[in-house]
């Protein structure tokens, strides 16, 4: 079964691999320009946004933010939205675009938090970003570049079988495997979102005291 497994994901990869090198590509260039961003932002700028994130680790070190249960049914949420949006998105051609600028915005937002907190706090700056951002993207950041190069893929096909010439497959067993992948994604966030709301906080704690 598990061989079974590896192939279908080898021989999907092979077969989208320019897909993927794009969205890993754009993917990138989103996070070098969030990271530029930062030392473009004015003083004054700076100087708000650094008090806005120490006065939440402040609370953070207090104990004064919401709830794990509520931490994990939002940080789920918006997991599930922004995923959801682009899995919808490759359902119709148009669509496309979208996901391009989604994926260049996650970059740009990644490229932005790890470069301002280094920018405004040096070497601690890194340890924090190591403690708050690091950890759950080593399984968001794969998973978004996946979902966005499956919601290419998918949107392609559709485009190929119902406007071209080419030969005719069923779409229902697509749809159903890109409905299953969804579902998978889901419950990979779910795990994400659970360490985000029950163990982040007490990593950012120990590295903010």
């Amino acid at each position: 079964m598990n061989l079974k497994i590896k192939r279908i994901v080898m021989k999907h990869v092979q077969e989208n691999l320019p897909i993927y090198t794009f969205v890993v590509v754009l993917f990138l260039m989103g996070v070098i320009f969030g990271a530029i961003i930062v030392n473009s932002l004015p003083y004054e700028s700076k100087k708000d946004l650094y008090t806005y994130i120490s006065r939440f680790f402040t609370e953070l070190s207090k104990g004064n933010v919401a709830s794990p249960q509520n931490m994990l049914a939002e940080s789920f949420t918006n997991y599930v939205q922004y995923m959801g949006f682009m899995w919808i998105l490759g359902l119709s051609v148009i669509g496309l675009p979208i996901i391009f600028i989604l994926l260049f915005l996650k970059g740009i937002v990644l490229g932005f938090t790890v470069g301002f907190l280094v920018n405004q706090m040096g070497f601690h700056g890194f340890w924090v970003s190591l403690a708050s951002v690091f950890p759950q993207n080593v399984f968001i950041v794969p998973l978004f570049i996946i979902t966005g190069a499956v919601s290419i893929s998918f949107s392609l096909k559709m485009f190929r079988q119902l406007l071209m010439k080419t030969r005719k497959t069923p779409l229902l067993p697509q749809f159903i495997r890109y409905g299953l992948f969804m579902v998978l994604v889901c419950l990979l966030l779910l795990f994400v979102s659970t360490y985000e709301a029950y163990i982040s906080p007490v990593i950012i704690r120990s590295v903010v005291h």
